[in-house]
Protein backbone atom coordinates (compact mmCIF):
# COMPACT_ATOMS: atom_id res chain seq x y z
CA UNK A 1 0.00 0.00 0.00
CA UNK A 2 2.84 2.37 0.84
CA UNK A 3 4.46 1.69 -2.51
CA UNK A 4 1.16 2.38 -4.29
CA UNK A 5 0.71 5.67 -2.51
CA UNK A 6 4.27 6.68 -3.36
CA UNK A 7 3.75 5.96 -7.07
CA UNK A 8 0.47 7.88 -7.08
CA UNK A 9 2.23 10.82 -5.51
CA UNK A 10 4.98 10.69 -8.12
CA UNK A 11 2.48 10.79 -11.03
CA UNK A 12 0.32 13.42 -9.45
CA UNK A 13 -2.85 11.35 -9.53
CA UNK A 14 -2.66 10.90 -13.32
CA UNK A 15 -3.34 7.46 -14.84
CA UNK A 16 -0.16 5.48 -15.23
CA UNK A 17 0.93 4.60 -18.80
CA UNK A 18 0.80 0.99 -19.88
CA UNK A 19 4.47 0.94 -20.68
CA UNK A 20 5.47 2.18 -17.20
CA UNK A 21 8.33 0.38 -15.47
CA UNK A 22 7.39 -2.70 -13.56
CA UNK A 23 9.10 -3.56 -10.30
CA UNK A 24 10.29 -7.06 -9.69
CA UNK A 25 10.38 -8.10 -6.14
CA UNK A 26 12.82 -10.42 -4.46
CA UNK A 27 10.27 -13.21 -4.36
CA UNK A 28 9.68 -13.16 -8.12
CA UNK A 29 12.40 -15.65 -8.96
CA UNK A 30 10.09 -17.63 -11.24
CA UNK A 31 9.70 -14.65 -13.60
CA UNK A 32 13.44 -14.14 -13.65
CA UNK A 33 14.02 -17.72 -14.72
CA UNK A 34 11.40 -17.33 -17.46
CA UNK A 35 13.08 -14.20 -18.77
CA UNK A 36 16.51 -15.78 -18.76
CA UNK A 37 15.17 -18.89 -20.47
CA UNK A 38 13.70 -16.61 -23.14
CA UNK A 39 17.12 -15.08 -23.80
CA UNK A 40 16.37 -11.72 -22.17
CA UNK A 41 18.98 -10.09 -19.95
CA UNK A 42 18.08 -9.59 -16.33
CA UNK A 43 19.24 -6.18 -15.06
CA UNK A 44 22.10 -6.22 -12.67
CA UNK A 45 20.24 -3.98 -10.29
CA UNK A 46 17.18 -6.25 -10.04
CA UNK A 47 16.24 -8.20 -6.98
CA UNK A 48 15.58 -6.99 -3.45
CA UNK A 49 16.52 -3.42 -4.31
CA UNK A 50 13.46 -3.19 -6.53
CA UNK A 51 15.25 -1.72 -9.58
CA UNK A 52 12.85 -1.10 -12.41
CA UNK A 53 12.88 -3.40 -15.42
CA UNK A 54 11.42 -2.58 -18.83
CA UNK A 55 9.62 -5.62 -20.11
CA UNK A 56 9.78 -6.11 -23.92
CA UNK A 57 6.61 -5.20 -25.67
CA UNK A 58 5.16 -7.74 -28.13
CA UNK A 59 6.17 -7.29 -31.82
CA UNK A 60 3.34 -5.60 -33.72
CA UNK A 61 1.66 -7.76 -36.35
CA UNK A 62 1.95 -6.66 -39.98
CA UNK A 63 -1.15 -6.01 -41.96
CA UNK A 64 -2.05 -8.69 -44.54
CA UNK A 65 -0.99 -6.58 -47.56
CA UNK A 66 2.41 -5.74 -46.09
CA UNK A 67 2.89 -9.32 -45.03
CA UNK A 68 2.14 -10.60 -48.53
CA UNK A 69 4.58 -8.08 -50.01
CA UNK A 70 7.31 -9.17 -47.66
CA UNK A 71 6.75 -12.82 -48.55
CA UNK A 72 6.81 -11.94 -52.24
CA UNK A 73 10.14 -10.21 -51.77
CA UNK A 74 11.63 -13.27 -50.13
CA UNK A 75 10.27 -15.54 -52.83
CA UNK A 76 11.58 -13.29 -55.60
CA UNK A 77 15.07 -13.43 -54.13
CA UNK A 78 14.90 -17.20 -54.05
CA UNK A 79 13.42 -17.29 -57.55
CA UNK A 80 16.21 -15.18 -59.05
CA UNK A 81 18.73 -17.30 -57.23
CA UNK A 82 17.35 -20.63 -58.39
CA UNK A 83 15.76 -19.94 -61.78
CA UNK A 84 17.80 -20.21 -64.99
CA UNK A 85 15.03 -19.23 -67.39
CA UNK A 86 15.40 -15.50 -66.96
CA UNK A 87 17.81 -13.29 -68.90
CA UNK A 88 19.31 -12.03 -65.65
CA UNK A 89 20.98 -15.34 -64.89
CA UNK A 90 24.33 -16.24 -66.39
CA UNK A 91 24.13 -19.51 -68.26
CA UNK A 92 26.47 -21.14 -70.77
CA UNK A 93 25.06 -21.12 -74.29
CA UNK A 94 25.88 -23.35 -77.23
CA UNK A 95 28.37 -21.73 -79.52
CA UNK A 96 29.65 -22.46 -83.00
CA UNK A 97 33.26 -22.93 -81.87
CA UNK A 98 32.99 -23.86 -78.20
CA UNK A 99 30.22 -26.33 -77.38
CA UNK A 100 29.50 -26.84 -73.67
CA UNK A 101 31.20 -29.64 -71.82
CA UNK A 102 28.92 -29.66 -68.78
CA UNK A 103 27.05 -33.00 -68.81
CA UNK A 104 23.96 -31.43 -67.28
CA UNK A 105 23.62 -29.03 -70.18
CA UNK A 106 23.51 -31.74 -72.82
CA UNK A 107 21.03 -33.82 -70.88
CA UNK A 108 18.74 -30.89 -70.33
CA UNK A 109 19.13 -29.91 -73.97
CA UNK A 110 17.94 -33.33 -75.07
CA UNK A 111 15.09 -33.17 -72.60
CA UNK A 112 14.04 -29.74 -73.86
CA UNK A 113 14.16 -30.95 -77.45
CA UNK A 114 11.82 -33.80 -76.55
CA UNK A 115 9.47 -31.30 -74.94
CA UNK A 116 9.46 -29.18 -78.07
CA UNK A 117 8.70 -32.22 -80.23
CA UNK A 118 5.84 -33.17 -77.94
CA UNK A 119 4.40 -29.68 -78.24
CA UNK A 120 4.75 -29.65 -82.01
CA UNK A 121 2.76 -32.86 -82.30
CA UNK A 122 -0.22 -31.18 -80.76
CA UNK A 123 -0.51 -28.90 -83.83
CA UNK A 124 -1.91 -26.20 -81.60
CA UNK A 125 -1.42 -22.73 -82.96
CA UNK A 126 -0.50 -20.13 -80.38
CA UNK A 127 -3.25 -17.59 -80.09
CA UNK A 128 -1.18 -15.06 -78.16
CA UNK A 129 2.39 -14.06 -77.61
CA UNK A 130 2.43 -15.63 -74.14
CA UNK A 131 1.37 -19.02 -75.50
CA UNK A 132 4.02 -18.72 -78.18
CA UNK A 133 6.65 -17.90 -75.56
CA UNK A 134 5.61 -20.83 -73.37
CA UNK A 135 5.84 -23.25 -76.30
CA UNK A 136 9.22 -21.98 -77.46
CA UNK A 137 12.54 -23.18 -76.10
CA UNK A 138 15.71 -21.23 -76.53
CA UNK A 139 19.16 -20.88 -75.02
CA UNK A 140 17.79 -19.57 -71.72
CA UNK A 141 16.03 -22.88 -71.11
CA UNK A 142 19.25 -24.84 -71.00
CA UNK A 143 20.16 -26.13 -67.56
CA UNK A 144 17.06 -24.97 -65.69
CA UNK A 145 17.12 -27.87 -63.25
CA UNK A 146 20.34 -27.07 -61.46
CA UNK A 147 19.36 -28.92 -58.29
CA UNK A 148 19.41 -32.31 -59.98
CA UNK A 149 22.50 -34.50 -59.71
CA UNK A 150 23.77 -36.30 -62.73
CA UNK A 151 26.45 -38.89 -62.81
CA UNK A 152 29.27 -38.51 -65.29
CA UNK A 153 29.11 -42.14 -66.31
CA UNK A 154 25.43 -41.97 -67.29
CA UNK A 155 26.11 -38.85 -69.35
CA UNK A 156 29.02 -40.47 -71.15
CA UNK A 157 26.82 -43.40 -72.09
CA UNK A 158 24.09 -41.12 -73.37
CA UNK A 159 26.53 -38.90 -75.18
CA UNK A 160 28.15 -41.81 -76.97
CA UNK A 161 24.81 -43.15 -78.10
CA UNK A 162 23.75 -39.76 -79.45
CA UNK A 163 27.08 -39.26 -81.19
CA UNK A 164 27.05 -42.69 -82.80
CA UNK A 165 23.45 -42.32 -83.93
CA UNK A 166 24.17 -38.91 -85.43
CA UNK A 167 27.30 -40.17 -87.18
CA UNK A 168 25.40 -43.11 -88.63
CA UNK A 169 22.67 -40.81 -89.91
CA UNK A 170 25.19 -38.49 -91.54
CA UNK A 171 26.96 -41.38 -93.22
CA UNK A 172 23.70 -42.76 -94.49
CA UNK A 173 22.63 -39.40 -95.93
CA UNK A 174 25.95 -38.93 -97.69
CA UNK A 175 25.94 -42.44 -99.01
CA UNK A 176 22.67 -41.84 -100.82
CA UNK A 177 24.30 -39.09 -102.85
CA UNK A 178 27.19 -41.17 -104.09
CA UNK A 179 27.46 -42.65 -107.55
CA UNK A 180 27.10 -46.23 -106.32
CA UNK A 181 24.05 -46.23 -104.07
CA UNK A 182 23.93 -49.98 -103.41
CA UNK A 183 27.51 -50.20 -102.14
CA UNK A 184 27.25 -47.05 -100.06
CA UNK A 185 23.94 -48.13 -98.58
CA UNK A 186 25.32 -51.49 -97.52
CA UNK A 187 28.30 -49.74 -95.89
CA UNK A 188 26.01 -47.37 -94.04
CA UNK A 189 23.81 -50.25 -92.93
CA UNK A 190 26.85 -52.16 -91.63
CA UNK A 191 28.11 -49.12 -89.78
CA UNK A 192 24.67 -48.48 -88.37
CA UNK A 193 24.38 -52.11 -87.25
CA UNK A 194 27.80 -51.97 -85.60
CA UNK A 195 26.75 -48.88 -83.70
CA UNK A 196 23.65 -50.74 -82.49
CA UNK A 197 21.23 -48.14 -83.79
CA UNK A 198 19.50 -50.92 -85.74
CA UNK A 199 19.18 -53.81 -83.35
CA UNK A 200 18.49 -56.68 -85.74
CA UNK A 201 19.29 -57.83 -89.24
CA UNK A 202 15.64 -57.53 -90.22
CA UNK A 203 15.69 -53.86 -89.25
CA UNK A 204 18.84 -53.36 -91.30
CA UNK A 205 17.24 -55.04 -94.30
CA UNK A 206 14.12 -52.93 -93.87
CA UNK A 207 16.12 -49.73 -93.76
CA UNK A 208 18.10 -50.83 -96.84
CA UNK A 209 14.91 -51.55 -98.77
CA UNK A 210 13.36 -48.24 -97.76
CA UNK A 211 16.54 -46.44 -98.84
CA UNK A 212 16.42 -48.13 -102.23
CA UNK A 213 12.80 -47.12 -102.60
CA UNK A 214 13.60 -43.53 -101.75
CA UNK A 215 16.26 -43.53 -104.44
CA UNK A 216 14.20 -45.23 -107.11
CA UNK A 217 10.99 -43.26 -106.70
CA UNK A 218 12.38 -39.78 -107.47
CA UNK A 219 14.19 -41.12 -110.53
CA UNK A 220 11.07 -42.80 -111.79
CA UNK A 221 9.00 -39.68 -111.20
CA UNK A 222 11.58 -37.49 -112.86
CA UNK A 223 11.66 -39.64 -115.95
CA UNK A 224 7.88 -39.60 -116.26
CA UNK A 225 7.74 -35.79 -116.41
CA UNK A 226 8.22 -34.01 -119.75
CA UNK A 227 11.63 -32.43 -120.08
CA UNK A 228 11.60 -28.64 -120.43
CA UNK A 229 14.44 -27.32 -122.56
CA UNK A 230 16.87 -24.80 -121.17
CA UNK A 231 15.90 -21.59 -122.95
CA UNK A 232 18.33 -18.65 -122.93
CA UNK A 233 17.09 -15.32 -121.68
CA UNK A 234 17.48 -14.05 -125.23
CA UNK A 235 16.22 -16.86 -127.42
CA UNK A 236 18.28 -17.51 -130.55
CA UNK A 237 15.17 -18.64 -132.44
CA UNK A 238 12.25 -16.32 -131.87
CA UNK A 239 9.57 -18.96 -132.28
CA UNK A 240 11.05 -21.37 -129.77
CA UNK A 241 8.57 -21.98 -126.98
CA UNK A 242 8.69 -23.52 -123.52
CA UNK A 243 7.00 -26.76 -124.57
CA UNK A 244 10.03 -27.89 -126.56
CA UNK A 245 8.40 -27.80 -130.01
CA UNK A 246 10.64 -27.92 -133.11
CA UNK A 247 12.20 -24.52 -133.80
CA UNK A 248 11.01 -24.33 -137.41
CA UNK A 249 7.83 -26.02 -138.60
CA UNK A 250 6.26 -26.06 -142.05
CA UNK A 251 3.81 -23.38 -140.99
CA UNK A 252 6.62 -21.14 -139.76
CA UNK A 253 8.54 -21.61 -143.01
CA UNK A 254 5.44 -20.55 -144.89
CA UNK A 255 5.06 -17.47 -142.71
CA UNK A 256 8.71 -16.56 -143.23
CA UNK A 257 8.29 -16.78 -146.98
CA UNK A 258 5.24 -14.53 -146.83
CA UNK A 259 7.14 -11.94 -144.83
CA UNK A 260 9.93 -11.92 -147.36
CA UNK A 261 7.49 -11.37 -150.19
CA UNK A 262 5.89 -8.42 -148.38
CA UNK A 263 9.20 -6.83 -147.53
CA UNK A 264 10.63 -7.25 -151.03
CA UNK A 265 7.69 -5.63 -152.77
CA UNK A 266 8.16 -2.15 -154.21
CA UNK A 267 5.77 -0.60 -151.70
CA UNK A 268 5.26 -2.72 -148.62
CA UNK A 269 1.64 -3.04 -147.54
CA UNK A 270 1.96 -1.96 -143.92
CA UNK A 271 -1.56 -3.09 -142.99
CA UNK A 272 -0.85 -6.57 -144.27
CA UNK A 273 2.52 -6.52 -142.56
CA UNK A 274 0.85 -5.66 -139.23
CA UNK A 275 -1.65 -8.44 -139.74
CA UNK A 276 1.11 -10.96 -140.33
CA UNK A 277 3.21 -9.63 -137.47
CA UNK A 278 0.48 -9.86 -134.82
CA UNK A 279 1.13 -13.57 -134.01
CA UNK A 280 4.92 -12.98 -134.05
CA UNK A 281 7.67 -12.03 -136.45
CA UNK A 282 10.31 -14.56 -137.58
CA UNK A 283 13.77 -13.80 -136.31
CA UNK A 284 15.29 -13.55 -139.77
CA UNK A 285 13.09 -10.61 -140.83
CA UNK A 286 12.40 -8.99 -137.47
CA UNK A 287 14.95 -6.11 -137.76
CA UNK A 288 13.50 -4.83 -141.05
CA UNK A 289 9.92 -5.42 -139.87
CA UNK A 290 10.44 -3.45 -136.67
CA UNK A 291 11.97 -0.54 -138.56
CA UNK A 292 8.95 -0.42 -140.85
CA UNK A 293 6.29 -0.87 -138.14
CA UNK A 294 7.83 1.80 -135.92
CA UNK A 295 7.80 4.32 -138.76
CA UNK A 296 11.57 4.58 -138.91
CA UNK A 297 11.77 3.23 -142.49
CA UNK A 298 9.52 4.22 -145.40
CA UNK A 299 7.38 1.62 -147.13
CA UNK A 300 9.07 2.32 -150.46
CA UNK A 301 12.08 0.07 -150.91
CA UNK A 302 13.97 2.60 -153.07
CA UNK A 303 13.98 5.19 -150.28
CA UNK A 304 15.06 2.91 -147.44
CA UNK A 305 18.80 2.97 -148.03
CA UNK A 306 18.97 6.74 -148.28
CA UNK A 307 16.72 7.16 -145.24
CA UNK A 308 18.87 4.86 -143.13
CA UNK A 309 22.04 6.68 -144.14
CA UNK A 310 20.55 10.11 -143.43
CA UNK A 311 19.06 9.17 -140.05
CA UNK A 312 22.27 7.52 -138.87
CA UNK A 313 24.34 10.54 -139.81
CA UNK A 314 21.82 12.78 -138.06
CA UNK A 315 22.13 10.76 -134.85
CA UNK A 316 25.90 10.94 -134.74
CA UNK A 317 25.61 14.65 -135.47
CA UNK A 318 23.62 14.91 -132.23
CA UNK A 319 26.41 13.12 -130.42
CA UNK A 320 29.04 15.55 -131.69
CA UNK A 321 26.82 18.46 -130.76
CA UNK A 322 25.45 17.45 -127.35
CA UNK A 323 27.38 14.55 -125.81
CA UNK A 324 30.29 16.66 -124.60
CA UNK A 325 27.85 18.72 -122.53
CA UNK A 326 27.21 15.77 -120.19
CA UNK A 327 29.80 17.21 -117.78
CA UNK A 328 28.20 20.63 -117.69
CA UNK A 329 26.47 21.67 -114.50
CA UNK A 330 22.89 21.65 -115.80
CA UNK A 331 23.35 18.17 -117.35
CA UNK A 332 25.41 16.50 -114.66
CA UNK A 333 22.42 15.14 -112.74
CA UNK A 334 20.91 13.59 -115.87
CA UNK A 335 24.12 11.93 -116.95
CA UNK A 336 24.88 10.75 -113.42
CA UNK A 337 21.49 9.01 -113.15
CA UNK A 338 21.96 7.37 -116.55
CA UNK A 339 25.45 6.25 -115.56
CA UNK A 340 24.03 4.63 -112.40
CA UNK A 341 21.11 2.89 -114.13
CA UNK A 342 22.99 1.38 -117.07
CA UNK A 343 24.76 -1.39 -115.07
CA UNK A 344 21.38 -2.33 -113.56
CA UNK A 345 19.92 -3.02 -116.99
CA UNK A 346 19.37 -6.79 -117.31
CA UNK A 347 22.23 -7.72 -114.96
CA UNK A 348 21.73 -11.45 -115.65
CA UNK A 349 22.63 -11.13 -119.35
CA UNK A 350 26.38 -10.83 -120.00
CA UNK A 351 25.80 -8.88 -123.21
CA UNK A 352 24.64 -5.79 -121.31
CA UNK A 353 27.55 -5.87 -118.87
CA UNK A 354 30.14 -5.24 -121.57
CA UNK A 355 31.69 -1.75 -121.29
CA UNK A 356 31.25 -1.05 -124.99
CA UNK A 357 27.50 -1.84 -124.83
CA UNK A 358 27.08 0.32 -121.74
CA UNK A 359 28.78 3.23 -123.50
CA UNK A 360 26.33 2.84 -126.41
CA UNK A 361 23.39 2.91 -124.01
CA UNK A 362 24.73 6.00 -122.24
CA UNK A 363 24.94 7.92 -125.51
CA UNK A 364 21.46 6.83 -126.63
CA UNK A 365 19.77 7.79 -123.36
CA UNK A 366 21.64 11.06 -122.89
CA UNK A 367 20.90 12.29 -126.42
CA UNK A 368 17.22 11.38 -126.04
CA UNK A 369 17.00 13.21 -122.69
CA UNK A 370 18.63 16.35 -124.16
CA UNK A 371 16.22 16.37 -127.11
CA UNK A 372 13.15 15.85 -124.88
CA UNK A 373 13.41 18.41 -122.09
CA UNK A 374 9.73 18.11 -121.17
CA UNK A 375 10.36 14.74 -119.61
CA UNK A 376 14.11 14.30 -119.58
CA UNK A 377 15.53 10.99 -118.48
CA UNK A 378 13.37 8.91 -116.13
CA UNK A 379 14.35 5.63 -114.52
CA UNK A 380 12.87 2.81 -116.55
CA UNK A 381 13.58 4.27 -119.98
CA UNK A 382 16.92 2.45 -119.94
CA UNK A 383 15.05 -0.88 -120.15
CA UNK A 384 13.26 0.18 -123.32
CA UNK A 385 16.52 0.28 -125.30
CA UNK A 386 17.40 -3.38 -124.79
CA UNK A 387 14.81 -5.07 -127.10
CA UNK A 388 15.77 -2.84 -130.02
CA UNK A 389 19.48 -3.35 -129.41
CA UNK A 390 19.11 -7.15 -129.31
CA UNK A 391 16.93 -7.25 -132.44
CA UNK A 392 19.26 -5.10 -134.50
CA UNK A 393 22.29 -6.97 -133.18
CA UNK A 394 20.75 -10.26 -134.34
CA UNK A 395 20.92 -8.93 -137.90
CA UNK A 396 24.69 -9.41 -137.76
CA UNK A 397 24.96 -12.34 -135.33
CA UNK A 398 23.82 -15.90 -135.99
CA UNK A 399 24.72 -17.35 -132.59
CA UNK A 400 23.22 -16.66 -129.19
CA UNK A 401 23.42 -12.95 -128.64
CA UNK A 402 23.32 -13.01 -124.83
CA UNK A 403 26.97 -14.14 -124.65
CA UNK A 404 28.20 -12.46 -127.81
CA UNK A 405 31.23 -10.19 -127.60
CA UNK A 406 30.38 -7.02 -129.50
CA UNK A 407 34.05 -6.16 -129.98
CA UNK A 408 34.02 -8.74 -132.79
CA UNK A 409 31.80 -6.46 -134.87
CA UNK A 410 33.12 -3.71 -137.08
CA UNK A 411 32.75 -0.06 -136.18
CA UNK A 412 30.21 0.54 -138.94
CA UNK A 413 28.00 -2.29 -137.69
CA UNK A 414 28.05 -0.94 -134.15
CA UNK A 415 27.22 2.56 -135.37
CA UNK A 416 24.27 1.23 -137.37
CA UNK A 417 22.93 -0.75 -134.39
CA UNK A 418 23.29 2.26 -132.09
CA UNK A 419 21.57 4.73 -134.42
CA UNK A 420 18.70 2.38 -135.30
CA UNK A 421 18.10 1.62 -131.60
CA UNK A 422 17.95 5.33 -130.83
CA UNK A 423 15.43 6.21 -133.53
CA UNK A 424 13.13 3.24 -132.90
CA UNK A 425 13.13 3.92 -129.16
CA UNK A 426 12.34 7.56 -129.87
CA UNK A 427 9.36 6.53 -132.02
CA UNK A 428 8.09 4.31 -129.21
CA UNK A 429 8.43 7.01 -126.54
CA UNK A 430 6.67 9.58 -128.68
CA UNK A 431 3.44 7.65 -128.12
CA UNK A 432 3.82 7.25 -124.34
CA UNK A 433 5.77 10.36 -123.38
CA UNK A 434 3.10 11.41 -120.86
CA UNK A 435 4.24 8.39 -118.82
CA UNK A 436 7.52 10.19 -118.12
CA UNK A 437 6.60 13.86 -117.78
CA UNK A 438 6.26 15.54 -114.39
CA UNK A 439 4.22 13.43 -111.91
CA UNK A 440 3.88 10.80 -114.68
CA UNK A 441 0.15 11.40 -115.35
CA UNK A 442 0.00 8.78 -118.08
CA UNK A 443 0.93 6.00 -115.66
CA UNK A 444 -1.51 7.29 -113.05
CA UNK A 445 -4.37 7.13 -115.52
CA UNK A 446 -3.43 3.67 -116.78
CA UNK A 447 -3.19 2.24 -113.26
CA UNK A 448 -6.60 3.66 -112.41
CA UNK A 449 -8.05 2.21 -115.62
CA UNK A 450 -6.50 -1.16 -114.74
CA UNK A 451 -8.17 -1.11 -111.33
CA UNK A 452 -11.56 -0.35 -112.85
CA UNK A 453 -11.12 -3.04 -115.48
CA UNK A 454 -10.14 -5.73 -112.99
CA UNK A 455 -13.06 -4.82 -110.73
CA UNK A 456 -15.41 -5.66 -113.61
CA UNK A 457 -13.78 -8.77 -115.05
CA UNK A 458 -12.81 -10.42 -111.73
CA UNK A 459 -14.48 -8.88 -108.72
CA UNK A 460 -13.15 -11.57 -106.37
CA UNK A 461 -9.52 -10.66 -107.07
CA UNK A 462 -10.34 -6.98 -106.76
CA UNK A 463 -12.03 -7.48 -103.37
CA UNK A 464 -9.10 -9.64 -102.27
CA UNK A 465 -6.77 -6.70 -102.88
CA UNK A 466 -9.07 -4.35 -101.01
CA UNK A 467 -9.35 -6.74 -98.08
CA UNK A 468 -5.59 -6.79 -97.53
CA UNK A 469 -5.16 -3.10 -98.47
CA UNK A 470 -3.10 -3.71 -101.58
CA UNK A 471 -3.09 -0.72 -103.89
CA UNK A 472 -2.76 -1.28 -107.63
CA UNK A 473 -0.16 1.47 -107.81
CA UNK A 474 2.14 -0.59 -105.57
CA UNK A 475 2.67 -3.27 -108.21
CA UNK A 476 1.19 -1.97 -111.49
CA UNK A 477 3.31 1.19 -111.59
CA UNK A 478 6.31 -0.87 -112.68
CA UNK A 479 4.16 -2.74 -115.21
CA UNK A 480 3.30 0.55 -116.90
CA UNK A 481 6.63 2.29 -116.45
CA UNK A 482 8.71 -0.61 -117.84
CA UNK A 483 6.08 -2.19 -120.13
CA UNK A 484 6.28 -5.51 -118.21
CA UNK A 485 9.99 -5.85 -118.99
CA UNK A 486 10.83 -6.54 -115.33
CA UNK A 487 8.15 -9.26 -115.16
CA UNK A 488 9.04 -11.18 -118.34
CA UNK A 489 12.24 -12.62 -119.81
CA UNK A 490 13.71 -10.56 -122.62
CA UNK A 491 12.81 -13.18 -125.24
CA UNK A 492 9.16 -12.84 -124.17
CA UNK A 493 9.35 -9.05 -124.29
CA UNK A 494 10.59 -9.21 -127.88
CA UNK A 495 7.70 -11.48 -128.83
CA UNK A 496 5.28 -9.20 -127.00
CA UNK A 497 6.56 -6.15 -128.86
CA UNK A 498 5.91 -7.89 -132.18
CA UNK A 499 2.22 -7.58 -131.35
CA UNK A 500 2.49 -4.15 -129.76
CA UNK A 501 3.96 -2.73 -132.96
CA UNK A 502 1.24 -4.45 -134.98
CA UNK A 503 -1.56 -2.96 -132.88
CA UNK A 504 -2.68 0.64 -133.30
CA UNK A 505 -1.57 2.37 -130.10
CA UNK A 506 -0.15 -0.92 -128.90
CA UNK A 507 2.24 0.52 -126.31
CA UNK A 508 -0.17 3.15 -125.03
CA UNK A 509 -3.57 1.42 -125.20
CA UNK A 510 -3.34 -2.32 -125.82
CA UNK A 511 -0.77 -2.66 -123.03
CA UNK A 512 -3.55 -1.95 -120.50
CA UNK A 513 -5.43 -5.11 -121.49
CA UNK A 514 -2.24 -7.14 -121.53
CA UNK A 515 -1.63 -6.09 -117.92
CA UNK A 516 -5.20 -7.05 -116.96
CA UNK A 517 -4.84 -10.46 -118.59
CA UNK A 518 -1.43 -10.88 -116.97
CA UNK A 519 -2.89 -10.17 -113.54
CA UNK A 520 -5.82 -12.56 -113.94
CA UNK A 521 -3.36 -15.20 -115.16
CA UNK A 522 -2.16 -15.50 -111.54
CA UNK A 523 -5.65 -15.52 -110.04
CA UNK A 524 -5.24 -18.74 -108.07
CA UNK A 525 -1.88 -17.76 -106.63
CA UNK A 526 -3.24 -14.32 -105.65
CA UNK A 527 -6.25 -15.75 -103.83
CA UNK A 528 -4.02 -18.23 -101.97
CA UNK A 529 -2.04 -15.39 -100.38
CA UNK A 530 -3.74 -14.05 -97.29
CA UNK A 531 -1.56 -11.18 -96.15
CA UNK A 532 -0.25 -7.92 -97.54
CA UNK A 533 3.40 -8.92 -97.61
CA UNK A 534 2.72 -12.21 -99.35
CA UNK A 535 0.67 -10.54 -102.06
CA UNK A 536 3.30 -7.93 -102.83
CA UNK A 537 6.09 -10.50 -102.84
CA UNK A 538 4.10 -12.59 -105.32
CA UNK A 539 3.19 -9.71 -107.62
CA UNK A 540 6.76 -8.42 -107.70
CA UNK A 541 8.37 -11.84 -108.30
CA UNK A 542 6.03 -13.71 -110.62
CA UNK A 543 7.45 -17.05 -111.86
CA UNK A 544 7.79 -16.37 -115.61
CA UNK A 545 11.40 -17.40 -116.15
CA UNK A 546 10.33 -20.46 -118.17
CA UNK A 547 7.80 -18.63 -120.32
CA UNK A 548 8.04 -18.82 -124.08
CA UNK A 549 6.04 -17.97 -127.18
CA UNK A 550 3.23 -20.31 -126.22
CA UNK A 551 2.52 -18.52 -122.93
CA UNK A 552 2.83 -15.08 -124.55
CA UNK A 553 0.44 -16.12 -127.31
CA UNK A 554 -2.21 -17.16 -124.77
CA UNK A 555 -1.69 -13.93 -122.84
CA UNK A 556 -2.13 -11.82 -125.97
CA UNK A 557 -5.25 -13.75 -126.98
CA UNK A 558 -6.86 -13.05 -123.61
CA UNK A 559 -5.83 -9.39 -123.83
CA UNK A 560 -7.41 -9.13 -127.28
CA UNK A 561 -10.64 -10.62 -125.93
CA UNK A 562 -10.73 -8.04 -123.15
CA UNK A 563 -10.04 -5.25 -125.59
CA UNK A 564 -12.83 -6.45 -127.89
CA UNK A 565 -15.27 -6.41 -124.95
CA UNK A 566 -14.27 -3.15 -123.24
CA UNK A 567 -12.26 -0.89 -125.56
CA UNK A 568 -15.21 0.28 -127.65
CA UNK A 569 -17.56 0.30 -124.66
CA UNK A 570 -15.68 1.94 -121.77
CA UNK A 571 -18.85 2.20 -119.68
CA UNK A 572 -18.72 -1.58 -119.28
CA UNK A 573 -15.90 -1.28 -116.78
CA UNK A 574 -17.02 1.92 -115.10
CA UNK A 575 -19.16 1.72 -112.02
Amino acid sequence: MAAARRREAEWGGRPQPRWRPQEVGAGDRRRRRQLESSGLAWPSGGGVLGAPLRLPLPRPRLQPALQARAMAGDNSKQFWKRSAKLPGSIQPVYGAQHPPLDPRLTKNFIKERSKVNAVSLKNKKASSFHEFARNTSDAWDIGDDEDEDFSTSSFQTLNSKVALATAAQVLENHSKLRMKPERSQSTAADITANFKVIKSSSDAQLSRNSGDTCLRNPLHKQQSLPLRPIIPLVARISDQNASGAPPMTVREKTRLEKFRQLLSSHNTDLDELRKCSWPGVPREVRPVTWRLLSGYLPANTERRKMTLQRKREEYFGFIEQYYDSRNEEHHQDTYRQIHIDIPRTNPLIPLFQQPLVQEIFERILFIWAIRHPASGYVQGINDLVTPFFVVFLSEYVEEDVENFDVTNLSQDMLRSIEADSFWCMSKLLDGIQDNYTFAQPGIQKKVQALEELVSRIDEQVHNHFRRYEVEYLQFAFRWMNNLLMRELPLRCTIRLWDTYQSEPEGFSHFHLYVCAAFLIKWRKEILDEEDFQGLLMLLQNLPTIHWGNEEIGLLLAEAYRLKYMFADAPNHYRR
